[in-house]
């Protein structure tokens, strides 16, 4: 069992005690190429995305969680990679264009950083850079509950996955000035209308 399992079954374990709940698993595409498109309101958004699909997912992680002794060993033997926040890091691009033409899935935050306001924010462009290089299919997952977690005023973890999404599907009209920017913001969009897991 490698360490990605092991530790994804016993998030799992502890997560089933605290009320989670995932709607949409069957939407997951079961291989090729998916960006995990996520909404992010808490450090744990990635731990409990990555145990709510049936596959391996790889995230971007700032750099300076990397610089952490033996977290940042950790991180990498979970398949996760450094991103310089703030900047075109072309080092993160290649790497996450490397899981992408393997067939992989990877994780990404296209808000940027977390939301304060727990309200799903604008989404960037460079998600859609990837999109294009890669013909991975984007999957809008939105995780609730998770900013709470391991606190006295823990909740309900949802996490819903919606419908794949191609370049194909989102067809940029005529006329509009940045196509990454609007494709983007139909991506976010379709994250904000997920419907609330029952």
């Amino acid at each position: 069992m490698t360490l990605y399992s092991f530790a994804k079954r016993m998030f799992r374990l502890q997560f089933r005690l605290m009320g989670w709940k995932v709607q949409g698993a069957d939407n997951m595409p079961k291989e090729g190429p998916v960006i995990l498109a996520i909404n992010h309101v808490s450090m744990w958004d990635p731990v409990v995305a990555a145990c709510s699909i049936p596959r391996q997912a790889s995230f971007m992680a700032k750099e300076e969680l990397f610089s952490i002794p033996i977290l940042g060993t950790i991180f990498s033997k979970l398949g996760a990679f450094p991103v310089k926040r703030g900047q075109g890091d072309m080092n993160a691009i290649r790497q996450s264009l490397k899981i992408l033409k393997g067939g992989g899935v990877l994780g990404l935050f296209p808000e940027g950083t977390r939301s304060k306001t727990g309200e799903i924010q604008k989404g960037m462009p460079g998600m859609v850079l990837l999109m294009e290089k890669s013909q991975a299919s984007v999957v809008p997952v939105k995780v609730s509950g998770t900013r709470q977690m391991f606190t006295k005023d823990w909740g309900k973890i949802t996490v819903v996955i919606g419908k794949p999404l191609s370049a194909q599907m989102l067809k940029v009209p005529e006329g509009v000035e940045n196509r990454r920017e609007w494709i983007a913001e139909r991506i976010m969009q379709a994250m904000i209308e997920l419907p609330e897991a029952k």
